[in-house]
């Protein structure tokens, strides 16, 4: 998942990010960690937080 990424060039926080999506905040880290598979509802929360198409964030491809 490119979430990280995707946070980084917005230059949001995992925090800020979190807050945005209305997800908990200990939540985003641990996606990005890859400790825990995101469900579909978190990932179009997240998308929108982003301002990308939920695809985006599954996107592995350079």
């Amino acid at each position: 998942m490119r979430l990280r990424e995707l946070r980084l060039e917005r230059g949001l926080s995992q925090e800020k990010l979190a807050e945005i999506a209305n997800v908990h905040r200990n939540y985003v880290g641990v996606l990005e960690r890859g400790n825990q598979s995101a469900s579909l509802d978190a990932i179009c929360k997240l998308a929108f937080a982003l301002g990308v198409k939920p695809a985006e964030l599954l996107n592995t491809l350079p």
